[in-house]
Formats: structure tokens, C-alpha cells, sequence
């Protein structure tokens, strides 16, 4: 287990901004950046502060268990530094079949059992698909800065998938970026998911103030949902 800083943006009418720290992230190894037809579920749960260290121990037996399942890929999971025992996890499947498989395994069961006792919040799971990847993300560093960011665009007046592809094309080759991806939601086509990694605090504040980002925010800032 490792803890590094990272951040969750969520982008709505204003950005609000808070901090995560990576715990565990794991790829089989030897595999390759997941294929246009991988499937993931985002997900997002409070758990009570004195039950932090449980809730820890139930995700990496969840994520040793799940990497014997057929089409696993890779397993994320964060925690906000600044809100300890808010977490989020994303985890990739190499299709529907699989990840339909995984989601009614015992070992999955099994988690949501444990958890059931020591959340706050709802186990909020969201499905996605692939809307752009760039390469295989570099493997996650305790120096590195990582991104969540939540875009919901109201209605479908904008072209939000060209919006974002751009935004993921550019900002790829920006100093110090590691990772950008993006996802849209499997079910509604207005919700995304975008996940970052970069090297460093100031590679990403470089980044917030390139002309390419702030262009994508004076566009997104007024279709943003609520």
C-alpha cells in the first residue's frame, strides 16, 4: 500500500476542488491500456473515521480476490485527504460480460457486506464506458498528483464528447501529464468521467491555466448541469 497526494474535481456551474491520496492501484502485470470495448464502474462511499483501517483491509481483499476474475483489468481506489474515509474507486473490466460476472461474484457480495455496517453514504456505484484513453497509465507514484473530475453537461445542445476529446488530446501533451481519460456514463449520455495523473503539484497548475483548459471551461461553465 502506498499513499500519494491527489485531487477530485468536480466540474459543475462553479469547480469545486478538494484533495485525495491514492492507496492502492493495481494492473496485472504484462497487460495493455484497456481496448474501446472496456466497461468501468466509478464509485464513490463515506465510511465512519474509526472504521477507516476495516474498510481498507475490506477493499484489498476485494481487489486480491478480483484479479482472478475473468476480464479484470484494473482496480483503483483513493481516499480525500482532506475528508478522511471518503473514498472512490474505479474499476475496469475488459467488457459487460465480465464485469456482470464480477458484480454478482461472492467476493463482491462479500464487500458490500462488510461495508453495509461502517458507511455513511450510499456504496454509489456509476457504470461507464470509454470515450477516449490515451496510453497505459505510468504506474502510480507517491509524488504524483491525480485527478477525478465529474462533468454533466445539461441537455444535448453541445457536443460534449468532441468538447472533451479536444480537452484530452491537448492536455496529453502537456508538461508532466501522465494519464488523461475520459469516460462517459453507460446509461446517461450527458455524464462523464474524467481521470488524470500528473507528475507534480505544478505540472497540474500549469496545466488549470493553459489556454486549452480555460478555453474548455468558458465553453463548459454555461451547459454545466446542476
Amino acid at each position: 500500500m502506498f499513499i500519494g497526494h491527489s485531487v477530485i474535481i468536480h466540474f459543475r456551474l462553479t469547480e469545486h476542488t478538494t484533495m485525495l491520496s491514492i492507496l492502492l492501484s493495481i494492473m496485472i502485470l504484462g497487460s495493455q491500456a484497456p481496448a474501446n470495448t472496456a466497461v468501468y464502474t466509478v464509485s464513490y462511499l463515506d465510511i465512519m473515521t474509526s472504521s477507516k483501517a476495516a474498510a481498507v483491509a475490506a477493499f484489498k481483499q476485494y481487489r486480491d480476490s478480483s484479479r482472478k476474475d475473468a476480464g479484470y483489468i484494473r482496480f483503483e481506489f483513493f481516499e480525500q485527504v482532506d475528508r478522511p474515509g471518503h473514498f472512490a474507486t474505479i474499476e475496469t473490466f475488459a467488457d459487460q460480460k465480465a464485469m456482470d460476472a464480477h458484480q454478482m461474484a461472492a467476493h463482491t457480495k462479500q464487500l458490500l457486506t462488510k461495508l453495509e455496517s461502517i458507511r455513511i453514504s450510499d456504496y454509489d456505484q456509476r457504470p461507464y464506458k470509454t470515450l477516449t484513453l490515451g496510453s497505459a497509465p505510468a504506474a502510480a507514484s507517491d509524488r504524483g498528483v491525480f485527478v477525478i473530475a465529474h462533468v454533466d453537461v445539461a441537455g444535448p445542445q453541445a457536443n460534449a464528447p468532441d468538447l472533451l476529446k479536444k480537452l484530452a488530446e491537448a492536455s496529453r501533451k502537456d508538461e508532466g501529464n501522465l494519464r488523461f481519460d475520459v469516460l462517459q456514463h453507460a446509461v446517461r449520455a450527458n455524464h462523464f468521467t474524467v481521470i488524470e495523473s500528473w507528475q507534480s503539484q505544478k505540472a497540474l497548475d500549469a496545466h488549470a491555466a493553459a489556454a486549452h483548459t480555460k478555453q474548455y471551461r468558458d465553453v463548459l461553465t454555461p451547459i454545466s448541469g446542476s
